[in-house]
C-alpha cells in the first residue's frame, strides 16, 4: 500500500506568487496518481479517499490564490475537478458508512437488521465503483483533463493572462513576494473563518456547514503554507477539535442521504429498524458532541498565529533552505 502523503508543497520565501502556486498544483498532481490505480479496483478504499483528497486541496489552492490567478484561467479546471470529486463521491461515502458507521454500530445497537443493511451497502458500492469510478477514470474526459491541467500548471500558462484593469493587478500579485502574500491570505482566510462561526446557530445546518468548508480552506491554506512560518503544525493541532465537531456533523448529514438511497426500494422489516435506529444514534452522538462547540471553538480563537510571531526567523530558514539547494 502507498504511504499517505502528509508532507507539504515545497515552497519556500525565495518563490514569488506564480511560481508557489504551480508548486502546490504539482505536488497534490502528483498525489492523484499515486493513488488512481488503487481508486480504480476498490480494493483499498484509501484510493479513492486519497484522490479526492488531492483534489480538494487543488480546488481549494485555486479559489484562496484568486487574488493572483485569474479566475477566467482557472475555474475551467476547478469545474473539472468538481466532475471527478462528484464521480467518486458515492463510492467514498458508502466506504466511510460501511467501514466506519455501520462496524462501529452493529456491536452497540441491540437491534436485528445489520448484517442485512451491511449487505445491501456492499452490494451498492460495488455498484458505484463499477458504474462510476472505473468509467470516470477510463474516460476520455479524464485523460484529457490530466494532460491538459498538467500543462496548465507546469507551463504556468495563467502568466500570460494578466493584461489591464483587475487583470494587471493579478499579473503583479502573481509576480509579488511569496511571504507578504502568504500572511494576507492566511489572515483574510482566518477572518472568514470568525465572521462565519461567531454567533453561529448550531442548530443550523447549512450554517455549520459553511463554517466546516471555511475551516477546511484555512486548514488547508496552513498546510500550503506550512514551510514558510514557524510553529505552524502548533496551529493546525489548534483547529482539529473544531473540524472533528463539524466533521461529525456532515457525516450524520451523510448518513441520512445514504440510508435515503440504499432504502428507496428496502421493504425488509429488520433493515428499516436497524437503519432507524442508526439514525437515532448518529443524531444522539452528534449532538452529544456539539455540548463541545464552545470549548472547541475558544481554542482555536486563542491559537497562536505563526505567521505574525517568528515570521522572520522562518522566512530566514527558508531563504537559507532555498539557497543550499541552489
Amino acid at each position: 500500500m502507498s504511504s499517505i502523503i502528509k508532507s507539504s508543497a515545497p515552497v519556500d520565501a525565495g518563490q514569488n506568487v506564480s511560481q508557489a502556486f504551480a508548486t502546490i498544483m504539482a505536488h497534490n498532481f502528483d498525489f492523484i496518481l499515486e493513488w488512481e490505480d488503487k481508486a480504480r479496483g476498490g480494493e483499498d478504499i484509501e484510493g479513492v479517499h486519497q484522490m479526492r483528497v488531492a483534489i480538494r486541496r487543488l480546488r481549494s489552492a485555486i479559489s484562496l490564490f484568486r487574488g493572483a490567478i485569474p479566475r477566467e484561467s482557472s475555474q475551467p479546471w476547478s469545474e473539472e475537478m468538481r466532475w471527478v470529486v462528484g464521480e467518486l463521491g458515492l463510492a467514498r461515502d458508502l466506504d466511510v458508512f460501511i467501514d466506519e458507521g455501520l462496524s462501529h454500530a452493529a456491536p452497540l445497537l441491540p437491534l436485528p437488521g445489520a448484517e442485512d443493511l451491511d449487505r445491501v451497502a456492499r452490494t451498492r458500492r460495488d455498484r458505484a465503483y463499477q458504474e462510476q469510478v472505473a468509467p470516470m477514470l477510463a474516460s476520455d474526459r479524464y485523460q484529457a483533463f490530466k494532460t491538459g491541467f498538467r500543462d496548465w500548471f507546469t507551463q504556468r500558462q495563467w502568466e500570460g493572462e494578466g493584461r489591464g484593469g483587475k487583470k494587471r493587478k493579478a499579473s503583479e500579485a502573481m509576480t509579488g513576494k511569496l511571504v507578504p502574500f502568504a500572511r494576507a491570505l492566511l489572515d483574510k482566510q482566518e477572518r472568514q473563518v470568525l465572521k462565519t462561526g461567531s454567533n453561529v446557530d448550531r442548530n443550523d445546518a447549512e450554517a455549520m456547514h459553511r463554517l466546516r468548508i471555511e475551516c477546511k480552506k484555512l486548514r488547508y491554506a496552513a498546510e500550503f503554507f506550512r514551510p514558510l512560518f514557524i510553529g505552524m503544525d502548533g496551529f493546525i493541532a489548534h483547529m482539529k477539535g473544531l473540524q472533528d465537531l463539524l466533521g461529525l456533523m456532515n457525516d450524520v448529514a451523510v448518513t441520512r442521504n445514504l440510508l435515503d438511497i440504499l432504502l428507496l426500494d428496502e421493504n425488509d422489516h429488520r433493515i428499516l429498524i436497524f437503519a432507524g435506529g442508526l439514525i437515532g444514534w448518529r443524531t444522539c452522538d452528534f449532538f452529544h458532541t456539539l455540548n463541545r462547540f464552545d470549548a472547541v471553538w475558544e481554542e482555536f480563537t486563542e491559537a497562536r498565529h505563526p505567521w505574525w510571531k517568528n515570521s522572520a526567523l522562518a522566512e530566514n530558514v527558508s531563504a537559507e533552505a532555498a539557497r543550499a539547494r541552489k
